[in-house]
């Protein structure tokens, strides 16, 4: 097989910017979505932990001969060797000097390794799978930061169709199968039968039946971008597995979190004008819409047939790159509904306090009904205490950039970037 082209990651930049600042850097993220080659980009030398059992041991005796090299020195996978953490910590502080260690995990830290969370010598980049920008299918003409700034003035086409949008959430933001296309959705069945299989074990060490991991990832994926309660997921799964339990599944659901492929969306709570009451549940996400048609074994073709469940789709391929283009502008990914059933897609929220509503649309034949609840919403909340939103999106699966008559910007993802 041919050498991968690398494709520039959104996250290069962010892990420069940090390397400047701290001694070691973090990232995290879901298997596969392309953390060690963007660490490559940056390392000058590399300690590949999983390549040989004596790495491991030699943790145990003294880590810090594992920490000999060029730097920016790259450990990888360093979750499989935890004794590297305190040896980093100890490291950066003796050297007193910033860039000198990147590592990358696709699990969260042990427990006991958590409690020396190294704030302040150690800064951690939070990876996902490819966004469209990334995987150059988005044009990139209309810029989430130029938005924030005041620019909307826009006019753009998106080069994509239904039918590839389609094909996109299939495939996955996974850089092996954006690089590689012939492999389509069989890497993102591969991944999921891998994570099913043996990534979850290893998370905490514990035994968990690969059966019933495919079935909570199912009914995840049945009720993507939902409100689902944990209580339906646990009925759902019980068709199946009667056996199961409210305290079994928060436990599969927590591993599935600590290995990234569960993220869902928390809720946004806005000061408002009256004393509506807000919806706190989080809604359901996975990390990348491909995990979904993977478990569920839908292809494009399918999806084309089901409208349905294709826009329930269309929005966790727009969570997943918002997520991606929100982050690099120091900014988080909300959704809101209240009482009166007035539901808001995402909600972007910048840590300076700036924010922006956006709907999700597959078809540009509900873009008024979206407009209509975005307006609502400016009129519920209590902009003397929050601000006047910096824009309004629907953000669609459409060809066509541009700003209505009422403000509101009408953005094909298929043009987004950060």
């Amino acid at each position: 097989m041919e050498m991968k082209e690398y494709y520039p990651r959104i996250c290069d930049r962010v892990l420069q910017n940090k390397l400047k600042i701290t001694g070691a850097v973090l990232i995290v993220g879901a298997k596969w979505c392309g953390k060690t080659e963007t660490a490559l980009q940056s390392a000058n030398s590399v300690l590949f932990i999983q390549e040989s059992p004596q790495h491991k041991e030699t943790a145990k005796i003294m880590p810090s001969l594992l920490l000999e090299g060029e730097t920016p020195r790259l450990i990888d996978e360093w979750q499989d060797a935890p004794e590297v953490w305190d040896a980093v910590r100890h490291t950066v502080d003796r050297r007193k000097k910033p860039g000198q260690f990147i590592l990358t995990g696709s699990a969260t830290p042990r427990d006991e390794v958590k409690a020396h969370t190294g704030i302040g010598r150690i800064s951690r980049i939070l990876m996902r799978p490819m966004s469209l920008f990334e995987s150059q299918e988005s044009t990139g003409v209309v810029s989430l930061r130029d938005l924030f700034d005041g620019n909307h003035t826009i006019e753009a086409v998106s080069k994509l169709e239904i039918p590839q949008i389609a094909r996109l959430i299939c495939r996955g933001g996974w850089p092996g199968a954006v690089t590689f296309p012939a492999t389509e959705g069989a890497l993102a069945r591969e991944y999921t039968d891998l994570l099913v299989e043996e990534d979850i074990r290893r998370v905490d060490g514990v035994e968990r039946n690969s059966h019933r991991v495919r079935l909570v990832l199912h009914s995840l994926a049945r009720n993507i971008s939902t409100l689902t309660t944990a209580k339906t997921i646990l009925e759902d799964i019980r068709a199946n597995d009667v056996t199961i339990n409210e305290r079994t599944l928060d436990s599969y659901l927590n591993a599935l979190r600590r290995i990234f492929v569960v993220e869902d969306v928390p809720a946004w709570s806005p000061s408002l004008r009256s004393k509506t009451t807000i919806r706190t549940s989080d809604k359901r996400q996975l990390v990348d819409p491909s995990i979904a048609t993977a478990i569920m074994r839908v292809d494009a073709d399918r999806l084309l047939h089901d409208p349905e469940s294709f826009g329930f789709l269309f929005e966790s391929l727009c969570t997943r790159d918002m997520r991606i283009y929100a982050q690099v502008n120091d900014g988080e990914i909300f959704h809101y509904r209240d009482k009166d059933n007035l539901e808001i897609d995402l909600i972007i929220s910048l840590h300076d306090g700036r924010w922006a509503p956006v709907e999700v649309k597959l078809g540009e034949h509900r873009i008024d009904e979206a407009s209509e609840s975005l307006m609502k919403l400016r009129n519920k909340v209590d902009t003397s205490r929050i601000g006047e939103p910096s824009f309004m999106m629907v953000l669609t699966g459409g060809r066509y950039a541009y700003k209505r008559p009422d403000g509101v910007l009408v953005v094909p993802l298929g043009c987004l970037k950060d």
